[in-house]
């Protein structure tokens, strides 16, 4: 079971700094300014091109959440209850 403890958290590691290696730079470019103003206005009047907009980003959202749900409530079932305290 060790392996499998070590190999969840090198994935949950390159995950998180992945996601960070993308958020970080794009919340710091969203706060500078009149630059995200403009491109606001370019993506407003470009006609669309297909794709899932913002129904289809939510639906995702959502079902990413229920997985990661999924999978925390089947691990806490699957851990045994701690024991109990040395003087009990």
């Amino acid at each position: 079971m060790e392996p499998v403890k070590r190999w969840w958290l090198w994935l949950t590691a390159a995950t998180a700094a992945t996601v960070a290696l993308w958020l970080l730079p794009a919340a710091a470019w969203a706060q500078s300014g009149p630059g995200v103003a403009l491109v606001g206005n370019e993506l407003a009047r470009s006609p669309r091109r297909g794709g899932t907009g913002l129904l289809g980003g939510c639906c995702c959202l959502v079902v990413v959440l229920a997985v990661v749900l999924a999978v925390m409530l089947v691990r806490r079932r699957r851990q045994p209850p701690p024991p109990p305290p040395p003087g009990a």
